[in-house]
């Protein structure tokens, strides 16, 4: 073949290779690429022992509609619901006795059967709750010698009826759709995680928020629920428990008098009882606390929960 000639059908050979190249990519299937993996997201994204936290996640990332959404934080179990613009959101609470990381996992199943699993780890800010002096209280002896073994054996029994309500809430469904208010409008006298000194020994942190109140006066629920109990216990005295639902519970402790009965549903803001100086107190106040499931966390959180996560 002459040098001419070759020239002449080089072009030829070129424009071929370019046809077969097209044909080839019409009649082979397009690639996929994988689908994102969803993230989820925490807030506070490095929290205190006990605060309640806000979990959410994204629905861009699939690709069919999702059947259900599971998980937990901490070994509790998470109550996701979807909002308008197809966010899903939970909130969480993190033990009062949490440090270094606490483990977190969503569970995303879709129609087609694929399953999303979603791993974190939520580092925690510090491993005290509660900042500052610890608060000195002068209160009868009968509750801070050695209790004989059926007074603990009492006391043991009450904190596990707490745990259960708590516990319990988890199966109950989500009675609350608007803000938590505040038990009572008045100054609070000591906050969540502070340290309690009675009568000289330090023997406690305080895992409620007390409010200032002369006894009788009102008692307010902090949100729509069920009241789950009602009782006099050794060291909180006359006590209502609120189940609100989606795994979410609210105590009233040091009652001088009870205004529902167990069963009874009652609204947000409506009265429940009346402020007292019954149990381990220094005088008469509310002490108002927060479950999440069976972990205390603090009852403030609840109400600063932002608009859109109730």
């Amino acid at each position: 073949m002459t040098r001419d000639f070759r020239s002449a059908v080089a072009p030829f050979h070129f424009m071929t290779r370019i046809i077969l190249i097209a044909l080839a990519a019409t009649v082979q299937p397009a690639l996929s690429l994988p689908a994102q993996s969803p993230a989820i997201t925490i807030n506070p994204a490095h929290p205190a022992p006990g605060a309640v936290v806000r979990v959410s996640f994204g629905g861009g990332f699939v690709t069919d509609s999702i059947v259900s959404v599971s998980g937990s934080i901490a070994g509790e179990p998470l109550h996701f619901r979807r909002n308008g613009s197809g966010m899903w959101r939970s909130i969480a609470g993190i033990p009062v006795d949490s440090s270094g990381d606490v483990a977190a996992f969503v569970v995303i199943e879709q129609a087609s059967g694929v399953t999303d699993t979603v791993r974190s780890t939520v580092r925690i800010l510090s491993s005290k709750p509660g900042k500052g002096r610890p608060r000195t209280l002068s209160v009868s002896s009968r509750f801070t010698r050695p209790l004989d073994s059926a007074t603990q054996a009492r006391v043991d029994l009450e904190n596990e009826k707490a745990r259960e309500i708590g516990r319990r809430a988890h199966d109950s469904p989500r009675m609350w759709t608007a803000p938590f208010l505040r038990p009572r409008p008045s100054a609070v006298t000591s906050m969540f995680g502070s340290g309690r000194m009675f009568n000289g020994t330090l023997s406690s942190r305080h895992l409620g928020v007390d409010f200032r109140g002369a006894t009788g006066a009102p008692v307010h629920a902090a949100n729509r629920g069920l009241v789950a109990l009602v009782d006099e216990f050794f060291l909180a005295g006359n006590v209502i428990y609120i189940d609100h639902g989606g795994g979410v519970v609210t105590g009233y402790f040091h009652l001088s008098e009870t205004l529902v009965s167990a069963g009874d549903t009652v609204v947000r803001g409506q009265e429940i009882g009346r402020v007292g100086a019954t149990g381990r107190v220094t005088g008469p106040h509310l002490h108002w606390t927060a479950r999440y499931g069976a972990v205390t966390v603090n009852p403030l959180d609840l109400v600063a929960l932002p608009a859109g996560w109730y």
